[in-house]
């Protein structure tokens, strides 16, 4: 079975940033700066957040079976939630090592090795993150968009280092190093705090977005051959739309009929949000419940 789209981008930012784990701490030990050792944490962490990436996207491509009927979509929510315990948690380390650095300074040595790194890292990180955030985008991929965050955090990072070692390469103040550290761990909690919110978000079955919902509701509104629609519910799972709704028709309409047009209507909602799943219940019109509702009692 060939490898898709998103596991071969998912491939890519685990090498990506393997590479950089390796040349980051490396250098930011061989200096003795914390704001590179810093990086080459957050890479750590980008590192693990891309192997998390790759394994649940294998998993939420899985079909669906016995025990998981809606398929394993949610796999990818699982791993955007831990992609962002594991960025908070790089952000508290990267401040207790900044605080100790500003109680007990030393001097950052080979300020060129470290300049020249974070230039690469920059660099490298904007080529594999747009290529990710365009992969994530054509194939509705939340661990990926985790993943493309998470190396787009990255870039600012790198560049606040550069400048945090190029004020120190000119002027000799190495208390410059940790303050940037703290700046860089405030921007990736940040980061982390927001992709936490979000995971959340489908974790706990929330709606879809009031675009989609509003071009579902611009379906069933044109469809002359039913009464009314309710209970309109939609959640998502992975990168599928789980959709699912009651029409209601006229009681002169025949069952036949109302099935067609049921089937038609999970067609076209189904296409206009594909990948989706769509689920329509068939009720009969009955003016008792119609006065009940509009008089608001249920």
């Amino acid at each position: 079975m060939p490898l898709s789209r998103k596991t071969l981008a998912a491939t890519l930012s685990v090498i990506s940033n393997s590479t950089l784990v390796v040349l980051k701490l490396l250098v930011g030990f061989l200096s003795g700066s914390v704001s590179v050792i810093a990086e080459g944490i957050h890479s750590a962490n980008d590192l693990i957040a891309s192997l998390i990436a790759l394994v649940s996207i294998r998993i939420a491509e899985l079909p669906p079976d016995r025990e998981h009927p809606y398929g394993h979509g949610k796999a990818e929510s699982i791993s955007a939630a831990a992609e962002a315990i594991l960025i908070v948690g790089a952000a508290v380390w990267i401040v207790t090592e900044a605080i100790r650095k500003i109680l007990h300074p030393e001097p950052v040595e080979h300020l060129a090795w470290g300049t020249a790194v974070m230039a690469t890292s920059a660099l490298l990180n904007v080529l594999v993150s747009r290529h990710l955030f365009r992969v994530a985008r054509e194939e509705d991929s939340p661990a990926l968009e985790a993943d493309a965050h998470h190396l787009a955090t990255d870039v600012y990072t790198s560049l606040g280092v550069l400048f945090a070692l190029a004020v120190t390469w000119l002027t000799g103040w190495h208390v410059i190093d940790p303050l940037v550290a703290i700046g860089v761990a405030i921007l990736i909690l940040r980061i982390g705090l927001s992709l936490t919110m979000k995971s959340l978000h489908h974790l706990m079955d929330a709606q879809l977005p009031v675009a989609e919902v509003s071009r579902i509701e611009g379906i069933l509104n044109d469809e002359t051959r039913i009464h009314s629609w309710h209970n309109l519910r939609t959640r998502k799972s992975g990168n599928t739309r789980h959709i699912d709704l009651h029409i209601v028709f006229r009681n002169d309409a025949t069952l036949l009929e109302a099935h067609q047009v049921a089937d038609e209507l999970e067609k076209r909602i189904a296409e206009e949000l594909a990948p989706a799943h769509v689920v329509i219940h068939v009720d009969p019109y009955d003016p008792a419940k119609v006065e009940q509702k509009d008089a608001g009692c249920c």
